[in-house]
């Protein structure tokens, strides 16, 4: 978009929020950068220009605007649209590849040579791997600095950061202050220091409007005993973190979700943020979403009774693989036992001070030496996810943030027992496919005909085109026609 000078001047002086994070304003004559939506007088259209990304306008020369806080947007919806090299590899740093595994593990991941991706990423987003890992870091620390207490070398490392001294530097040359000089700048509310020792607390921001319902309802309606939790108003869970376990709680706000996560070290920071967001779909756009089904005269009172739905999504691709087959032709209830026996016998113990949490997750390897026998599932299914393990844990089959939505797809019709519905569900939350579609699904199914949609598969796959690339917003919408537990804020 930032290419098209005339939309963005528009935007710019229309102070319109939707663009933030989909380009980013820099002015000539300041040597600033702003976000679309700055409250300050917009300036003379020659002395704007407009770039991709933060970390073009920081390559560039500019700095970011203390009103507005452009690196803290949220991050461009564009990445979790589209499966192609660039927004997968926007996912990987967004996750913190390049600062666990530098650009040629990232190049690796995606299968291309460091060179490729160079070559890619600068010509769409203005600066490569390296610019944009250091920017991602740089807003990092700038979360930590105004609204925690955290000492500046703690800041530093959990940040990402490789010494105090590069962070003191990143941070200057970036928000022309001082690290001690942006705190004592926050104006923002700082959060309450935990009692409990080594837990961070931030807040998450994202586009409104959204809808709490259905994607809190689903998470806690479906937790897997041990592994997640809904406590207190919030939903909490164990993440695998490349250092060591963690826990995270997350709480729908009026204008951010409230996070504390408590950390076994903390230069897991940021790949834990990443994956929160992830998990509730924080970076979409719902404007454009709920625009595109409100023009489906028989979804438009569903968008506008509850504007914003999410899709509830996953911290882990192959857990909600694993999930998935468990919870086939069973209640909710009962995918919930399956997957918490499984838990208790294969999953890594985990302390949770604040709760109920027991366990982490069994990772495929963990299982790949499971004993069907020992499942109380039907035959067929015992197979289906005995392969499946198999194929997870000897890499025949990759689901990450790298994927390629429609190869991962083929990989997983090819498995025995895993069918459209299956796959469909995995595609959707946990690849995070916007257009993933269940058309056999029985309670979308059910709320087609209620609403006077084509309940077969076929012909609401045909009635639901218009609705694409959105099609997995409308699921969740379909959804909450009905009254199960997945479509409430638990009380």
């Amino acid at each position: 978009m930032h290419t098209d000078t005339e939309r963005c001047v528009r935007a710019v002086r229309s102070k319109d929020a939707r663009f933030d994070g989909w380009f980013f304003t820099a002015v000539l004559t300041t040597r600033i950068y702003c976000r679309p939506s700055c409250p300050v007088v917009p300036p003379k259209a020659r002395n704007m220009v407009f770039y991709p990304s933060a970390a073009a306008c920081q390559q560039a020369g500019f700095r970011a605007c203390k009103r507005c806080r452009p690196d803290t947007s949220p991050g461009s919806p564009e990445w979790d649209v589209r499966a192609d090299a660039v927004a997968r590899a926007m996912r990987l740093i967004r996750d913190g590849v390049v600062d666990r595994e530098g650009v040629p593990g990232l190049a690796a991941r995606l299968g291309y040579s460091t060179r490729q991706i160079e070559r890619q990423l600068r010509a769409e987003l203005g600066a490569g791997p390296l610019a944009l890992a250091r920017a991602q870091r740089a807003q990092t620390a700038r979360v930590l600095i105004e609204t925690t207490a955290m000492p500046m070398a703690d800041v530093a490392f959990a940040a990402g950061f490789s010494s105090v001294r590069t962070f003191n530097e990143t941070v200057r040359e970036v928000y022309a202050l001082a690290p001690g000089e942006l705190r004592a700048r926050a104006t923002g509310p700082r959060a309450t220091p935990s009692p409990t020792p080594g837990v961070i607390a931030l807040r998450l921001p994202y586009r409104t409007p959204l809808d709490p319902s259905n994607l809190f309802g689903h998470l806690a309606a479906t937790a897997v005993p041990g592994v997640e939790e809904w406590r207190d108003g919030a939903y909490r869970r164990t993440l695998a973190l490349p250092s060591g376990p963690g826990i995270v709680s997350l709480a729908p706000a009026a204008d951010h979700i409230a996070c504390r996560l408590l950390l076994t070290d903390p230069r897991d920071l940021s790949h834990a943020i990443s994956r929160c967001r992830w998990l509730l779909d924080l970076d979409a756009d719902p404007v454009a979403v709920d625009e595109q089904l409100r023009a489906d005269p028989l979804l438009a009172p569903l968008v506008d009774g509850a504007p914003g739905r999410r899709v509830p999504r996953t911290v882990d691709p192959a857990e909600f693989a694993v999930r998935a087959v468990l919870g086939q032709q069973v209640s909710t209830a009962a995918a919930r036992t399956h997957a918490g026996r499984l838990v208790t016998a294969h999953g890594t113990p985990v302390e949770d001070p604040e709760g109920g949490l027991t366990h982490l997750f069994p990772a495929p390897g963990a299982l790949a030496a499971l004993d069907p026998e020992a499942l109380a599932l039907p035959r067929a299914r015992r197979t289906t996810l005995t392969t499946l393990v198999g194929a997870l844990a000897d890499g025949t089959l990759r689901l990450g943030l790298d994927t390629d939505w429609d190869e991962a797809r083929a990989r997983l019709l090819a498995l025995p027992g895993l069918g459209p519905w299956t796959v469909e569900a995995i595609a959707m939350r946990g690849l995070g496919d916007p257009d993933a579609f269940l058309p056999t699904d029985l309670g979308v199914r059910r709320a087609a005909a209620g609403l006077g949609l084509p309940s077969t598969p076929a012909a609401l796959t045909a009635r639901a085109a218009a609705w694409r690339p959105w099609r997995a917003y409308a699921v969740q919408y379909l959804w909450a026609t009905d009254s199960h537990p997945i479509n409430h804020l638990p009380s």
